[in-house]
């Protein structure tokens, strides 16, 4: 590796932390920067997996505030994604990528118009609350979709934030800005178990692995401060045009 291939490489790693804890879809600026640089397409997708598992945590440390006081919550949102990533770190290392890379720009786009119709959606589920006189709880069916993106994100990992952040902003009441923060936990969650994963039995570059953690690390400090003052129409604009430029990236791989 060239000292070059290394800068690029650390610097694509903060971009890629910091856009992963405003809203997800770091992979998108990874993954093409390790293709574009020579690394075969399976080891820069395990290699993205381990190496930017340290900047989600640090992502969802940076939310810690809107987080207090719903981490149990948030514990049992990760069960499912915690088995999620294992189903799909297994449909990685046995399936060909075309099985699945086919229907992930719809995954993508359905999510993006979760996100727009969610504002719409939220006004009718509390319209319901008010006259059903108490909260929406998390149900079977946000679980059943937290353990489906959870496949997903241990597949490919690329716009997972932005289907979580779309279930949940339709089937939870809570802000904008705490829902965020239980993205990056749970994205964390997917990311740290795929990344094991992959350690233990994929290909991968632990040098390249070693500049992305180091990067996406301090983006993810840096991108939790930008996030955390983001109102909630800029933060899900911010999700929609993220979300839109994933499925036109992925559509022309």
């Amino acid at each position: 590796m060239t000292w070059w291939h290394a800068v690029i490489i650390f610097v694509a790693g903060v971009w890629a932390g910091g856009i992963n804890a405003v809203v997800g879809s770091g992979t998108l600026v990874t993954f093409p920067v390790l293709v574009a640089l020579g690394y075969p397409p399976v080891t820069a997708t395990t290699s993205n997996a381990v190496g930017l598992a340290p900047g989600t945590i640090s992502g969802a440390y940076g939310y810690r505030a809107e987080l207090a006081g719903y981490w149990p919550q948030v514990v049992r949102f990760a069960v499912a994604s915690f088995f999620g990533a294992i189903g799909g770190t297994v449909l990685l290392l046995t399936l060909p990528r075309d099985a699945f890379e086919t229907i992930v720009p719809v995954l993508v786009g359905l999510a993006v118009v979760l996100v727009i119709v969610q504002p719409k959606v939220s006004k009718w589920v509390q319209k319901r609350r008010e006259v059903n006189g108490g909260e929406h709880k998390p149900g079977p069916l946000l679980f059943g979709l937290l353990f489906v993106i959870g496949i997903y994100g241990g597949y490919f990992t690329a716009a997972q934030g932005v289907m979580m952040m779309a279930v949940m902003g339709m089937l939870l009441s809570e802000s904008m800005q705490r829902l965020n923060g239980v993205k990056n936990a749970l994205s964390a969650v997917v990311n740290v178990v795929a990344g094991v994963i992959y350690a233990c039995t994929a290909p991968v570059n632990w040098a390249v692995i070693g500049l992305l953690a180091l990067g996406s690390t301090l983006g993810g400090q840096l991108g939790a401060k930008i996030g955390r003052k983001l109102s909630p129409t800029v933060l899900r604009g911010v999700i929609v045009v993220i979300g839109l430029a994933a499925v036109v990236q992925l559509l022309l791989k």
